[in-house]
């Protein structure tokens, strides 16, 4: 398929322009064979450490700074559920009350729930019994003047391979159903209001499975999901935010947005993608570029939503049921977020001064309609995006 990046002569933010990165060819853990030679595209200003593994191949088909460590942020929520599940075999049981905080903890990343089986299973400790268990190579606990952030456990793209790959071919199935099952059910808007549907999620249709990771950005209001209302209260102080200095190697500064999970039929393709941003960058921007990277992957087994991606512009832009403001709200837009535009067509009137326009643009990553207004493009209707 290949993607459209529209110019934008309406207000809006700037589409970001790819500088050409070189492949790392570090070796990463538990590869199979070496990583293809390739070149992967970095927006300006962002950092990378990108990992992905056919399963069916036997082999890496990207690694970039895949040994490079970043803080977490909510990944690390696999292996705190990993770690709560360990030794509870054969039939591996969890009480109501636990399974309640895992389901919500996986699929909407609740931090409150984290917070609470960090806090029983022993913080640091559960970081290092999951190092030891999975032979992961660059993972450690969180630095000692700060043991109650989990989020700033350090990771890294070549860990999180072999994490994924210990919960599809050697976890118990009770333990790799539960988690993976979880992780198919991925909310849309996680429970502090963040929509959590970018990279894998935003690019790939399923079946995919996903564990985001976000910190260091200001909400951006994703709160229509129903889904992510049953969440335990947020606890505060314990959410992983920017600190004011690296620790141990480990950038704790910088915006932080991560991708992982599987891709394809089977859980075929693993990919996990960490990157980092120049700090006070918006959120759509960082959830844009981090979409730019992973388009440009090589994912077998992937297919790719087809349409054409549009910056947009303006703040809580609303994705609508139909084409029309009277329309159910089934989500808004992080602002200056891109979107993929599947078709369009007329629907009804709306005037954002100084523009008016009746032409729709159906969104399929969001099942909903936003007026065209909205989407940085020359004229009212979209060029080369067909009429639905």
């Amino acid at each position: 398929m290949q993607i459209r990046f529209i110019g934008v002569l309406r207000p809006a933010v700037v589409l970001t322009v790819l500088a050409l990165a070189a492949l790392c060819t570090t070796p990463a853990v538990g590869a199979a064979s070496s990583a293809r030679p390739a070149a992967i595209g970095l927006p300006a200003g962002v950092s990378a450490g990108i990992a992905v593994f056919d399963r069916q191949t036997g082999a890496f088909t990207e690694r970039f700074n895949a040994r490079a460590r970043f803080r977490s942020a909510s990944v690390v929520k696999l292996l705190i559920a990993l770690d709560h599940l360990w030794d509870r075999g054969p039939t591996y049981p969890i009480p109501d009350a636990d399974r309640a905080l895992l389901d919500v903890m996986l699929r909407s990343s609740d931090d409150g729930a984290a917070s609470t089986f960090w806090d029983r299973n022993g913080g640091g400790a559960i970081v290092e019994r999951m190092v030891a268990r999975l032979k992961l190579a660059d993972t450690a606990p969180p630095p000692a003047d700060r043991p109650g952030y989990w989020g700033y456990t350090a990771l890294s793209a070549a860990d999180t391979v072999r994490i994924y790959r210990y919960l599809l071919d050697e976890a118990p199935a009770p333990v790799r159903d539960y988690v993976m099952g979880n992780l198919r059910a991925s909310t849309r808007c996680g429970t502090d209001g963040y929509d959590q549907s970018f990279g894998i999620a935003a690019v790939f249709d399923r079946p995919w499975a996903v564990k985001q990771g976000w910190s260091g950005f200001d909400s951006n209001g994703c709160t229509t999901d129903p889904a992510a209302t049953r969440a335990p209260a947020r606890t505060p102080g314990r959410a992983p935010t920017r600190a004011p200095a690296p620790a141990d190697g480990v950038d704790l500064r910088r915006p932080a947005l991560h991708t992982t999970g599987t891709v394809g039929a089977a859980d075929r393709t693993i990919v996990a993608v960490f990157t980092l941003h120049a700090e006070d960058t918006p959120y759509g921007k960082a959830y844009s570029d981090l979409g730019a990277v992973v388009r440009g992957l090589n994912v077998p087994g992937a297919t790719r939503t087809p349409g054409s991606w549009f910056g947009t512009w303006g703040s809580g832009v609303r994705v609508r049921a139909r084409a029309g403001t009277d329309s159910a709200v089934l989500t808004t837009l992080p602002a200056g977020v891109e979107v993929l535009a599947g078709c369009q067509k007329r629907g009804q009137v709306v005037t954002v001064p100084p523009y008016t326009n009746d032409w729709w643009a159906y969104l399929p990553k969001y099942g909903g309609w936003i007026t065209n207004i909205h989407v940085s493009s020359p004229g009212d209707k979209l060029p080369d995006v067909p009429d639905c």
